[in-house]
């Protein structure tokens, strides 16, 4: 009975050791088949109608989960609604949350989190900052008029957030022409490349 119970315990030890090395990657994968099973959808999909019948799979960076960061959070509660300039004469509100004060790549690095005052009254986004970024991967391997994360806000009094750019995606303007996206303010330039993430759009999709 003893050795059986130890048997069990040892059984549930390595489960719950070997468990955390895969959750993170599988959750990113999720993030990515998500994003795939959205762009596949001809009722969903940003992609041209060229392009959506021979579409398979965006190409993804490597996931790299040193690349998911705890950031200094500072609020911005006195920040004006500002309109953001777009690929268009549209300049939707936004409304600055905070900054997000990190170190990557040796290098000491902030973003701004914006919330939209246009999805005020949206379930689906009352809840998600949004962070426009350029990088130096910019126009080589990624795509050249930046990447968006969407970031839950957290909760009261939370001194940091995680940002995780293996979750950056591209604008729909990456894809198609026919469509209005923010550019990221130039506050929000990195000065290093970002090498997780979607990867810049090519025809051989």
């Amino acid at each position: 009975m003893k050795n059986l119970l130890f048997l069990i315990s040892l059984a549930l030890l390595i489960t719950n050791c070997s468990k955390p090395k895969h959750t993170y990657e599988e959750s990113i994968k999720q993030f990515q088949y998500e994003l795939n099973t959205q762009y596949a959808d001809a009722e969903e999909s940003p992609l041209t109608k060229e392009d959506l019948p021979t579409f398979k799979s965006l190409d993804f960076f490597e996931i790299d989960k040193s690349y998911q960061i705890e950031a200094e959070l500072e609020l911005t509660p006195e920040s004006p609604i500002f309109e953001m300039q777009t690929t268009t004469d549209r300049l939707p509100l936004y409304k600055k949350y905070g900054i997000a004060h990190f170190t990557i790549n040796g290098q000491t690095c902030s973003l701004s989190l914006y919330e939209s005052q246009n999805f005020q009254n949206a379930l689906d986004h009352e809840n998600l900052l949004f962070v426009p970024y350029n990088d130096l991967s910019n126009g080589k391997t990624s795509y050249s008029g930046g990447r968006f994360i969407d970031i839950e806000i957290p909760s009261a009094g939370s001194k940091t957030i995680i940002i995780d750019f293996n979750k950056s995606y591209n604008p729909y303007c990456a894809y198609n022409h026919k469509y209005s996206c923010p550019i990221p303010p130039s506050e929000n330039n990195l000065p290093v490349a970002i090498p997780v993430g979607v990867k810049s759009y090519g025809k051989h999709h």
